[in-house]
């Protein structure tokens, strides 16, 4: 299997956990959306277990990058996020499954065997919301008519990240995701930065605590 997580730290305790898992053998590690990229395209494997939020790319895009490059490729999201809005734009990119870092080894254990017995592996807390979701209509409300690249930008500003943090993290010019501001209030009627906020704190897309 193949590991991308940006903190060594947390990959160096992830390979220990899953050293002790029967089976399962890690051939690859990345770092980053580029390198995953590469790694994927290089390194033959059964499943990749990603982090959603890697310096370089959305990971919801990259997860659809890597699914038209390596079809065959299993992908376990493994993410600090638990907003159930981020698991439904992962499956819906190709995810075969989504599991979050506070999980207890004993899930990761049992969403790993699931994938890779070719099933779908999702939390409890986030199941009904998913089913429900996913045969919901697009234009239910407005933030689902965001493209994937729109909403990580859209998400990122209402944590309170300007746009050249945002820019860094998603390797964009500081313009380019001004640009995206511009027509993210154009296109949902933000007046200002207070109106997105209360928009995504409205619509529970955020808590107050994640503001930054």
């Amino acid at each position: 299997m193949l590991l991308a997580d940006d903190h060594p730290v947390f990959r160096e305790g992830l390979r220990e956990v899953l050293g002790s898992l029967p089976g399962l053998c890690v051939v690859g590690e990345a770092s980053d959306a580029a390198s995953t990229l590469e790694l994927v395209r290089s390194t033959r494997a059964d499943l990749l277990l990603l982090d959603l939020s890697m310096p370089g790319r959305s990971g919801i895009e990259l997860i659809r990058k890597i699914r038209d490059e390596a079809p065959l490729l299993k992908i376990l999201v493994l993410t600090m996020h638990e907003e159930r809005h981020y698991a439904l734009r992962a499956f819906m990119a190709g995810a075969h499954g989504y599991l979050t870092k506070h999980a207890a080894a004993a899930e990761l254990s049992s969403a790993l065997s699931k994938v890779l017995a070719g099933g779908t592996y999702v939390g409890q807390w986030m199941a009904e919301y998913i089913a429900q979701n996913l045969v919901a209509p697009r234009e239910t409300v407005p933030h689902q008519q965001l493209s994937d690249r729109e909403f990580d930008i859209f998400m990122r500003l209402a944590r309170g990240q300007n746009a050249a943090e945002i820019g860094r993290a998603l390797s964009l010019s500081t313009k380019t995701v001004s640009n995206y501001k511009a027509r993210l209030c154009r296109v949902m009627h933000f007046a200002n930065d207070a109106a997105l906020v209360r928009y995504a704190v409205r619509n529970q897309l955020i808590d107050d605590h994640d503001i930054v």
